[in-house]
């Protein structure tokens, strides 16, 4: 499986873990575990987290990003299907590495953390995909909020809960008026910066998740708030007309240049795959019981 980075996860649980989980189908569950011995081939002993991209143990590249959160549970259905403890104590190491790194006093999020290499010491976190190293990628937020949503249902850890509500809490206290963020969340309501549309989607499959195993006041407010992010996508993100886009969602963006990172402009307000299928997600989980294929 020649895949050079730690997407397993994005790439092969809403795929072949969720054939094998509807259909059963063997093929789809092998190539799963192929997929989850790939991103196992990424851990870094030293440090205890999963490189994201570039030569396993550079320097320049040996940190985790805060997306990787969703990359667990393929571990942990991996360590389910096989009985091998191994996937699941690799990704509840990368997990505590994460939390512990990755969420700043403000509970705003680094993109990235970096680690020394001979030592495992912590060492910085910067931006990749965010305007600035000190600022907060909505994306980021949003996979911050679904990603310990999951580990929580999985794990139990009350600290993940904590974690949840901090990061969550940020996300919708830095919305504009219209509730679809822009893509970082220096930006605000006249900035005329892009909107990154599939951070609101990401951001309520993540509320919707934990309001499961909260008390009934708190779910409550979670769920609410998650609706009126659907409800705000529908109204001005969802494409109307099929001549219109060939996505589901607009105004996604993917990577927006900025003098305090090094990105090029990407996919700056289209759709993407991922908006669309977190909208779809948000939206399956608002109108019926659904059962995730997650973990």
């Amino acid at each position: 499986m020649d895949v050079d980075n730690h997407d397993m996860g994005f790439l092969y649980t809403p795929s072949c873990v969720a054939a094998y989980r509807l259909t059963g189908n063997e093929t789809a569950r092998e190539a799963a575990l192929l997929a989850a011995d790939n991103l196992m081939g990424r851990f870094q002993e030293k440090g205890q987290f999963f490189q994201a991209w570039g030569q396993l143990g550079a320097r320049d590249n040996y940190r985790l990003i805060i997306d990787c959160l969703l990359n667990m549970p393929l571990l942990f259905w991996a360590s389910e299907t096989t009985g091998d403890k191994r996937y699941r104590e690799k990704a509840e190491a990368h997990i505590r590495t994460a939390m512990n790194c990755v969420i700043r006093p403000d509970h705003s999020t680094y993109h990235t953390y970096f680690f020394d290499p001979e030592t495992g010491a912590p060492v910085k976190g910067v931006t990749h995909q965010g305007n600035r190293d000190g600022s907060a990628w909505s994306r980021g937020q949003a996979w911050g909020i679904y990603g310990s949503a999951l580990s929580y249902r999985i794990e139990k850890n009350a600290a993940y809960m904590d974690v949840f509500r901090k990061v969550t809490d940020y996300f919708l206290a830095h919305l504009p008026s219209d509730l679809i963020p822009y893509w970082d969340f220096d930006f605000d309501d006249g900035s005329g910066e892009p909107r990154d549309s599939s951070s609101a989607a990401i951001a309520a499959c993540g509320m919707l998740e934990m309001a499961k195993f909260m008390e009934a006041e708190e779910a409550a407010y979670y769920r609410d708030m998650a609706g009126r992010l659907v409800k705000a996508l529908s109204e001005r993100c969802a494409v109307k007309c099929s001549g219109e886009s060939n996505g589901l969602l607009l105004h996604g963006t993917y990577a927006r240049a900025s003098a305090g990172n090094p990105c090029t402009d990407r996919g700056v307000d289209e759709c993407n795959t991922w908006g669309d299928y977190f909208y779809m997600e948000a939206l399956t989980r608002l109108v019926t019981d659904w059962e995730p294929y997650w973990y």
